[in-house]
Parts: C-alpha cells; sequence; structure tokens
C-alpha cells in the first residue's frame, strides 16, 4: 500500500464522479444556459490564473517569460498540438465519441487539475510521507470543477484521469528522486506559468482569441530547468 499513489486514485474517482455528472446534466441544458456556463468557466479560469501567477518570485519575470517564449518555439517546433490531437483522438477512439471539443476539454482539464502547487506538494508529501490531505482537498475541488467542465466541454474532460494518473501519479512513485528537484522557488515558478497558461484557457473560453496552449506545454519544463540554473547562478559564492 506504501507505494500506491492513493491519493490521485481519489482524484481520479472523484473527477470520473464529476464527468459523469457534468455529462448527465449536460442535456438538460440549452444553448443560452451553456453559454452563460461557458462564460462563468472563462471568468472564474482568469481569477484562477491570475492567483497562480502572482506567486512569481521577486527576479524571476524574465525566467518566466524565457521558458513560454522558448517552449513555444520548441512546441512549434515539434508540431506538439499534432502529436497530442493524434493521442487525443486514440482516446476518442476508445471511447466511440463523437464530441468534436474532446481535445479541448482534456487539456483544458488536465491544465486546471495537474498544474498547480497542490498537485505538486501534494503528490511528494504523500510519496515521502504518505499524507493525503492536500490530494484529498484537491480531488474534492476537482470533483466539483469537473462537473461544470465536462457539462460544456464534453467527455474529454472525463478522460483527463489519464495524463492526470501518469503525471501525479508519477510524481508521488518518484517523490524521493523528485523532492530536491521541487523546492519551493521552484514550485512558486511553475505555478506561476502555469497560471498563464490557464489564463489562455480563459481568454479561449471566452472567444477573445485562441491561444496555442498544446504548443506552450514545453514551457512548463522548461520553468523548471530555468529556475533551477538561475537559482544554482545566484547562489555562486561571490568573489571578493
Amino acid at each position: 500500500m506504501k507505494n500506491i499513489p492513493i491519493g490521485t486514485l481519489i482524484n481520479v474517482v472523484t473527477i470520473i464522479l464529476g464527468s459523469l455528472l457534468g455529462l448527465f446534466l449536460k442535456q438538460f441544458f440549452s444553448d443560452g444556459m451553456e453559454a452563460i456556463i461557458f462564460q462563468a468557466l472563462g471568468l472564474g479560469t482568469i481569477l484562477i490564473g491570475l492567483k497562480m501567477s502572482l506567486k512569481l518570485p521577486d527576479g524571476y519575470m524574465l525566467i518566466c517569460i524565457f521558458s513560454l517564449v522558448l517552449g513555444g518555439v520548441f512546441g512549434e517546433l515539434i508540431h506538439l498540438d499534432q502529436v497530442i490531437l493524434s493521442l487525443s483522438d486514440g482516446l476518442k477512439s476508445v471511447s466511440g465519441s463523437s464530441d468534436s471539443s474532446f481535445s479541448e476539454g482534456l487539456i483544458t482539464a488536465f491544465l486546471l487539475f495537474c498544474i498547480g502547487s497542490m498537485t505538486i506538494v501534494g503528490a511528494i508529501e504523500e510519496g515521502l510521507n504518505q499524507k493525503r490531505e492536500l490530494l484529498i482537498v484537491k480531488s474534492t475541488l476537482d470533483g466539483f470543477s469537473s462537473i461544470a467542465l465536462a457539462a460544456t466541454l464534453g467527455i474529454g474532460v472525463l478522460f483527463s484521469i489519464v495524463p492526470l494518473l501518469i503525471f501525479q501519479g508519477g510524481l508521488t512513485l518518484s517523490a524521493g528522486k523528485l523532492k530536491p528537484i521541487f523546492d519551493q522557488t521552484t514550485i512558486d515558478v511553475l505555478s506561476s506559468v502555469g497560471g498563464i497558461l490557464i489564463i489562455g484557457i480563459s481568454i479561449n473560453l471566452l472567444n477573445l482569441g485562441h491561444i496555442n496552449l498544446e504548443n506552450l506545454l514545453p514551457s512548463l519544463a522548461l520553468a523548471v530547468i530555468l529556475s533551477k540554473v538561475y537559482q544554482g547562478y545566484t547562489d555562486r559564492p561571490k568573489h571578493q
């Protein structure tokens, strides 16, 4: 039982239950009802993104910007959006869904459910000390969020449990090795970059423009790498 990511499994169950309830309620929503829920989600998502992005530590503004720019360039070069679309289409085929917003629901839910300090700290706490309180709180929040998301974005939200299980469960299983990497500063930088991507979600939801979030995903990995490099540089002893 010690090596099983129970907190993540609880999280998976709450998202499944919330998504199924949202999909059930979806059939009763008129076009006007769906539109107002989209707008409410978009506005609420702005708040979540701003709260996360404002965690950026002093002196790390350029790290955040470079992470986004270089991550976006890398994602564009390897056509990450097409890779994710292919994987999403595979899951879509497995589910037998014809939902046109499947990929959007999956990516939106993954970013909301997986990118943030609660995910990283909670998963590492469970892996090191079997403390699951933070992940249980997160699971409850994700369960309620998945109701609204699935009611508007469809079954793709339910299938976000696949990357969540891999990412969050992987953090728990690798907690011993990852703890030195995810110090508080690095977590805050990662959360800040993730928060900006979540603001991108709100822009898409509110039809204010189109942000290619898939190609920006490498910026999350770069945020960790550049943060560690910058910390190593600033922590070097200064020569007299």
